[in-house]
């Protein structure tokens, strides 16, 4: 991510859609609050990148972030907001998670100095701050990867739904943005027994390093998961092609050679009209529920295989610990020569059933965009789409989107959180959905 795009923070939009027609079949829905920050309609605002996480201990309390340090804690009835402070810096990317034992987490990037560094750019390590009072309260955070000069980036979060391990993956560059050939990136992993408060020696686990371009010819994009047995598995994104790696030893010992899970055509870096910068980045979760299909894993991603006017969504599983993995199926249901793109996938670990949030212009001829949500509620077989957002918007390039969108799920509710414009506004939205069927 080339982090000094990054602007001032300047307002919030938390709002749910009333029109049922809008939403996935379910027996209720929440409605949120909806709570203006700043009028000021700048539309250079960096308030992007937001991620959410459900309390899994307070199920009727949901958890937010976005770019730079903005925490939102919020209910069917209430939103509370503030500022994440850390003395380590707190420099974006977001990534919420919860775990089962009141513990919630906030990992982003540092920036300690951005005084002393030209055009305010630093990435020197990744931080972890934890909540034991569902996100009132943060602890000053935990640093992992300070390894100078190289800089750390694209970082995710895996919890075991057991013992509560936690897993961090994420990359490292040599020299962010270099061209030099000497200075390679590749995919690091840490791992916490205690909740977060001490962290193992970074490992790498790719094969295949990349560039330091920050494009398809760098690894990016891991994300971890847990399995019920503490297997840990990881998937990211590199030229033209999304790899997987499994250990089966907590994270001491990797497979000999990774998996290529598909082809990624075009690579996980490409242009949408309207979009100051996209990306295909894979999302990789895991069916850890008693269901039919427990077990299953999953990898959801962009790309531009049918065409540069035409992004779709894709998922490929795997059900025998990723040794194969079915052929990518084609998640957006629509036949047009459209942009589906900015993909995230959950799966629920109580019922298995599967959600993937993603920004879709099937219904346009323009830069018109919604927000859609596909559910499977048969292992990834098939899906049903269903515009979630209230109207579709006009994205104007200018405005940084950033990088992804997010969503949690958890026994039933579904909460998607997005970017989006109203006009020369920039906000951030989140529908609460609940799905007992």
């Amino acid at each position: 991510m080339n982090k000094y795009t990054y602007l001032s923070v300047f307002l919030l939009l938390l709002t749910g859609c009333k029109a049922t027609k809008n939403i996935p079949k379910s027996k209720s829905i929440i409605k949120n609050m909806v709570i203006t920050l700043d009028s000021s309609k700048n539309i250079y605002s960096a308030l992007c990148e937001p991620s959410v996480t459900i309390d899994k201990t307070k199920s009727d309390n949901f958890v937010g972030g976005s770019i730079y340090n903005n925490v939102y804690v919020f209910s069917e009835k209430d939103v509370q907001k503030s500022k994440l402070q850390s003395p380590y810096g707190v420099y974006g990317d977001p990534c919420l998670a919860s775990d089962n034992k009141e513990h919630l987490y906030y990992l982003h990037l540092s920036n300690p100095n951005p005084s002393e560094v030209k055009e305010g750019y630093l990435i020197d390590r990744i931080v972890i701050q934890r909540s034991d009072d569902h996100g009132q309260t943060w602890s000053d955070g935990v640093s992992i990867g300070y390894n100078p000069p190289k800089q750390q980036d694209k970082h995710w979060i895996g919890i075991d739904p057991v013992s509560g391990a936690l897993a961090v993956t994420w990359t490292e560059f040599d020299q962010y943005e270099s061209n030099s050939p000497k200075d390679k990136s590749r995919i690091l992993f840490s791992r916490s027994d205690n909740f977060g408060q001490t962290w193992t020696k970074p490992v790498k686990i790719n094969q295949l390093d990349g560039d330091c371009l920050d494009n398809d010819n760098t690894v990016e994009g891991a994300v971890p998961v847990f399995d019920n047995q503490g297997n840990i598995y990881v998937a990211w994104a590199y030229h033209e092609k999304i790899y997987f790696d499994k250990s089966s030893d907590g994270g001491k010992t990797w497979l000999d050679e990774d998996i290529v899970v598909a082809n990624q055509p075009g690579g996980w870096v490409f242009d949408v009209p309207g979009i100051y910068r996209t990306n295909g980045l894979p999302v990789l979760a895991i069916d850890n529920s008693n269901g039919k299909y427990a077990g299953t894993l999953y990898v959801n991603w962009a790309d531009q295989r049918n065409g540069y006017n035409n992004t779709d969504i894709f998922i490929a599983k795997s059900s025998d610990g990723g040794k194969t993995w079915s052929p990518p199926k084609k998640v957006n249901t629509d036949t047009t020569q459209t942009h589906q793109f900015l993909t995230w996938l959950s799966v629920d670990p109580v019922t298995g059933f599967l959600y993937i949030i993603y920004y879709d212009r099937s219904k346009y001829l323009d830069n018109k965009t919604d927000v859609v949500l596909a559910v499977s509620k048969d292992g990834g077989n098939s899906f049903v789409t269903k515009t979630i957002s209230n109207r579709p918007f006009i994205p104007v390039k200018s405005a940084f989107f950033g990088d992804y969108n997010n969503i949690d799920t958890y026994n039933g509710t579904i909460v998607p959180i997005w970017t989006e414009m109203t006009g020369k506004q920039i906000s951030i939205k989140s529908i609460i959905i609940k799905d007992n069927q």
